[in-house]
């Protein structure tokens, strides 16, 4: 499983990490590819004009665990690092989330207790 947190931009019928940027979007690759410049040996960038990206999408990897909704961070040995949607510190609380931030609360929770892993897009 990968966690996706962040843009997303369809351009030329291909998928990629993106970042808008006015009348511009960021596509980026983890190699090289015609057209994209190596910004480090694993990240490689092409500027296009945002009129010719398909669709452009926050996606954010989403579950529930404990009956409450989460954002998946990501994810190591079988466990997910999971934060908090609700903000509601009661309920963190009685979950025993670790406090992150100020508001923000996370955990590693095993992947055999999570459910409903899905991909919201907005």
């Amino acid at each position: 499983m990968s966690a996706r947190q962040g843009f997303y931009a369809r351009w030329r019928g291909t998928e990629y990490e993106a970042s808008p940027d006015g009348a511009r979007v960021r596509l980026y690759l983890p190699g090289p590819a015609e057209g994209f410049t190596a910004v480090t040996p694993e990240r490689h960038v092409r500027v296009v004009p945002a009129a010719e990206v398909e669709r452009l999408s926050y996606i954010s990897t989403m579950c529930t665990w404990r009956g409450e909704d989460f954002i998946v961070l990501g994810e190591h040995d079988g466990w997910l690092r999971i934060e908090y949607v609700g903000g509601k510190a009661p309920v963190a609380e009685r979950l025993g989330l670790e406090m992150f931030d100020r508001g923000v609360y996370q955990a590693w929770a095993p992947r055999a207790e999570v459910e409903g892993i899905r991909e919201d897009a907005s």
